[in-house]
């Protein structure tokens, strides 16, 4: 009978600055029993049944947390029509083309990843799909996901026509004779994803446990997924089943908070493979989109400062309602504006309510005013950020921001003021490769090497922050730190073989990464052709 796992003779980080680096570590059962020297685990390893793996020499990190990603969105994308990358409208309607002549005539085309920054700026239009697809329904999500690309037919399902009002927090895009432009931003969108049939509960998980092994592959062990109630219940049955082979922090849907707290859910309720997170509430849309609520107007548009998608004394509302009820807030804000409401109603709310076991937080946080960059460590909130934005987005924010920059992707700042920081991908915004984040935020430089020496290179990272914030800060932001984030005797048996020592080589080197070997509590779930 196997007793557990041994890992010998390696340069194990752990992160717990009473023993940073350690040659071995013992995983009895799921949970770590002993780490330190070679030499003391023989005695183990001598009783027999366990399983004994060779590092020689191989780096070992805690598994690594992807602090924001869309699980179940990501699982379901890579069934669809994929643009991201795509460099040119051109390709990207040849791809559609593509894509209808093998779809039977008035079946939906889903898809997504497409970003006009790449194509020159300009925004499509319905009569693009039309030309390439006038006999299927077309709907095409943003990069960001903040807009949807839609076609003639798709409009005519939705009921959308001149004069149609989008719900508050969205925009149907019209021309200049007030026709729909086939551009819906932010909740305009739901008009149409509401006609669109949905994957059944066996397809979806069947997805899910795919989308698993990728995020294996990469060294990711857990997830906090701000995910829709259907994806919620599906955690819940792959659980049921033992087969979530990934760690999830799940976070409530604004529009499930009644139902949340009439059931008597909590943040924290759960264990250490699915536990309940944090009410998601959205307080802007987004950079690309330019739906981000600035403080001051956006550098291209004079009186413009985005699209707010909630009122201030709503946003406090379900901030309020939700804190006294013992359910924690995951308050989505990119731009300014949209930060500051946040952490004027989260401190609103702890006044009353006090400071909850699994803290607030704010995701993106892209732009800040510096006078609320101290705010996140007084209050507690964390900055649930993603570094490879900072890399992708850095032209398009130098246009609409400007000098604002200063203070945009601003990890230094807020980690020098007090603040946890707890990273991830937004996938499928961005690829769900963490290797790609440590990069940007160690170097804040793109693949390239461009800009060279980074971009307000004052507000990198040291690889041990960075990592930390892969690890150490979404389990602070889980209210799991003791539990997860360091290789400590006591916490669960979630550890990553690396090919290379980050620590030791050139940062620009991260990017080439490999994981030799995934381990969730202390099963190998993933394992490189190098260690079987």
């Amino acid at each position: 009978m196997r007793k557990g796992l041994i890992l010998e003779n390696g340069r194990i980080y752990t992160l717990n600055p009473e023993l940073p680096l350690a040659e071995a570590v013992v995983v009895q059962g799921s949970r770590i029993a002993y780490v330190g020297r070679t030499a003391d685990v023989r005695a183990w390893a001598g009783h027999g049944g366990w399983e004994v793996v060779d590092l020689q020499g191989r780096t070992v990190l805690p598994g690594l947390t992807d602090a924001h990603v869309h699980f179940a969105g990501y699982a379901l994308a890579r069934t669809r029509l994929n643009l991201s990358g795509i460099r040119s409208l051109e390709e990207a309607l040849a791809l559609v083309v593509r894509w209808a002549e093998r779809t039977p005539e008035g079946t939906w085309i889903q898809g997504g990843g497409w970003n006009h920054n790449l194509w020159g700026g300009r925004w499509p239009t319905r009569q693009d799909l039309d030309a390439v697809a006038p006999r299927h329904p077309v709907a095409l999500q943003r990069v960001d996901g903040h807009s949807l690309w839609v076609n003639t037919m798709a409009l005519r399902l939705a009921g959308i026509e001149p004069g149609t009002h989008a719900p508050l927090g969205g925009e149907i895009v019209v021309d200049e004779e007030g026709q729909p432009t086939g551009i819906l931003k932010e909740r305009a969108a739901e008009l149409v994803l509401e006609h669109i049939g949905r994957p059944d509960a066996a397809e979806r998980q069947r997805l899910l446990n795919e989308a698993f092994s990728e995020a294996h592959a990469l060294g990711i062990t857990g997830v906090h997924a701000p995910e829709e109630a259907e994806s919620f219940s599906d955690y819940q049955a792959l659980y049921a089943r033992r087969s979530l082979r990934l760690r999830v922090l799940a976070h409530i849907p604004q529009n499930r908070l009644e139902e949340a707290i009439a059931l008597g859910i909590r943040s924290g309720f759960g264990d250490a493979r699915l536990r309940v997170g944090a009410l998601k509430i959205f307080a802007d849309g987004s950079l690309g989109s330019k739906t981000a609520s600035l403080l001051q107007d956006y550098e291209d548009e004079p009186g413009y400062r985005g699209l707010p998608t909630i009122l201030p004394h709503e946003l406090n509302h379900w901030v309020d309602r939700a804190a006294q009820a013992g359910i924690s807030v995951a308050i989505h804000a990119i731009g300014d504006r949209a930060v500051r409401l946040a952490l004027d109603a989260i401190e609103r709310a702890q006044s009353k309510a006090g400071r909850p076991t699994v803290p607030h937080r704010i995701e993106h946080a892209q732009l800040l005013h510096p006078q609320d960059i101290p705010r996140f460590g007084e209050l507690g909130v964390v900055a649930s950020m993603q570094p490879i934005h900072c890399t992708s987005d850095m032209p398009v924010a130098r246009r609409l921001w400007g000098e604002r920059c200063r203070y945009a992707y601003a990890w230094r700042s807020l980690l020098n003021a007090g603040a946890v920081l707890a990273f991830g991908s937004d996938t499928p915004v961005e690829p769900m490769d963490p290797w790609a984040g440590l990069h940007a935020a160690v170097t804040r430089e793109r693949p390239d090497g461009t800009p060279a020496g980074g971009w307000y290179p004052e507000e990198r990272l040291t690889i041990e922050e960075a990592v930390r914030a892969y690890t150490i800060g979404p389990a602070i932001a889980a209210g799991e730190l003791h539990l997860k984030g360091t290789i400590e005797e006591g916490k669960v048996g979630d550890l990553i073989v690396l090919d290379r020592d980050i620590f030791r080589i050139p940062p620009q080197e991260i990017l080439g990464t490999r994981v030799e070997m995934t381990i969730i509590g202390g099963e190998v779930v993933h394992a490189g052709r190098d260690m079987t």
